[in-house]
C-alpha cells in the first residue's frame, strides 16, 4: 500500500497554556503547559497515522530542536522525511481560555528556507509520488519563500498523477486557486473565513457559503470542504453537496481541529468512500480531535461510533 503523503514547510512546536479564562490586559496564572511537534501536515500525518494509514511526513525542520519530531513520528509510525537545516523550528504560543473553550494563536515566524532548500524538499516529495497517490500540502509558508510555492508544487504533483489536498490560506491559497487547470488541486479544505477571503466578500448565510464553495467546484476541484466550526462542514463533489453537523462535544482544545478534519477527508479518499460518508468520517475525526488536548485520535471505534451519530443532509 502506497504511504499517504504530507507536506509541511513551515512546522512549528506548539506551546499550549491552559488558562482559567483569558483577560486582555491582564495577568495570568497557567493551570498547565504542554508542548507537541505540530504544524499543519504533521497534524495531519499524526490523525492518518492513528487510523493505521501509511503515512510519510516530509518539509523542513530545524535541527537546534528537531528531536520532538523526530521522536513523535517514531511513536507513531510515521515515515520521516524531512529535511534538517541550521536553526531552530519555530514556536507558536496557543492560549485555552478553559471558561470558553477557544483558543488564541500566537504564530512566530519560520526558519528562512532557501530556494536550494525548497528544491531539496520539493524533489522528495515528488519523488515518492506516483499514480494515484494522495499529497497533502497544509499550513503557511516561510516567509522567503513565494506564495506561488503551492501552485507550481501541485502542478508537479498533478504530472505526477497524484491527487493533492491543499489546505492553505491568504496568498498561497489565493496563488493556488487561481492557476491553470493541471495546476489545480484535487481538493481543498477553506474554511468560511478563508473562503470570505478568497471570494471577496462576506458569506454570511450558509447558501452564500454554498455558491462561494460551488464556484470552486466549477473551476475543476474535485472536492470542496467548507468547515464551519459549531455549524460542522459543506462538501461538494461530482456527487452533489451535503451539510454535515457533528453531534454535541465537549471541547478540550481546537487545536489541531481542523487538521483532523483534512485527515479524515484524506482517510476517505484513500477508501473511496462516497461523499456522505466522507462527510461523516471527516466531521468524526474533528469532534473526535475536540475532545482531546494534543494531537491524535483516540482509538479507531471513538471515531467510529462519533461518525454515526453525525447528521448528513443533502442541499442545493
Amino acid at each position: 500500500m502506497s504511504p499517504i503523503l504530507t507536506l509541511t514547510l513551515n512546522p512549528a512546536i506548539d506551546q499550549t497554556v491552559r488558562l482559567d479564562a483569558l483577560v486582555p490586559g491582564s495577568v495570568h496564572r497557567a493551570r498547565a503547559v504542554r508542548s507537541h511537534a505540530g504544524g499543519k501536515g504533521v497534524n495531519v500525518a499524526l490523525c492518518l497515522a492513528d487510523w493505521g494509514l501509511p503515512v510519510a511526513a516530509s518539509g523542513v525542520l530545524g535541527s537546534d530542536n528537531a528531536a520532538p519530531f523526530a521522536q513523535l513520528m517514531a511513536e507513531r509510525g510515521i515515515d520521516d522525511r524531512f529535511l534538517r537545516i541550521p536553526g531552530e523550528t519555530r514556536t507558536n504560543l496557543k492560549l485555552l481560555d478553559r471558561k470558553t473553550g477557544d483558543t488564541t494563536d500566537i504564530n512566530l515566524p519560520g526558519l528562512a528556507v532557501s530556494p536550494d532548500t525548497l528544491d531539496a524538499a520539493r524533489a522528495a516529495l515528488i519523488d515518492l509520488a506516483d499514480a494515484g497517490s494522495l499529497a497533502v500540502l497544509a499550513g503557511s509558508l516561510p516567509g522567503t519563500l513565494p506564495p506561488e510555492t503551492y501552485r507550481d508544487l501541485t502542478a508537479r504533483l498533478n504530472a505526477r498523477g497524484a491527487r493533492v489536498v491543499l489546505d492553505a490560506s491568504g496568498g498561497p491559497l489565493a496563488a493556488a486557486l487561481a492557476g491553470p487547470r493541471d495546476a489545480l488541486p484535487y481538493a481543498v479544505k477553506p474554511n468560511r473565513h478563508e473562503l470570505e477571503e478568497w471570494a471577496g466578500r462576506p458569506l454570511p448565510a450558509l447558501g452564500d457559503v454554498l455558491d462561494a464553495a460551488r464556484s470552486l467546484r466549477d473551476r475543476g476541484i474535485a472536492l470542496v470542504a467548507v468547515s464551519l466550526g459549531a455549524e460542522g462542514a459543506l462538501f461538494l463533489g461530482e456527487a452533489g453537496a451535503v451539510h454535515a453537523r457533528p453531534p454535541a462535544t465537549a471541547v478540550a482544545s481546537t487545536v489541531g481541529a481542523g487538521d483532523a478534519l483534512v485527515a479524515g477527508l484524506v482517510a476517505s479518499l484513500h477508501e473511496g468512500l462516497a461523499l456522505p460518508d466522507t462527510a461523516r468520517r471527516a466531521l468524526a475525526f474533528a469532534a473526535a480531535k475536540l475532545a482531546r488536548e494534543g494531537a491524535g485520535l483516540p482509538p479507531r471505534p471513538e471515531v467510529e461510533a462519533i461518525a454515526a451519530t453525525v447528521r448528513v443532509e443533502a442541499i442545493g
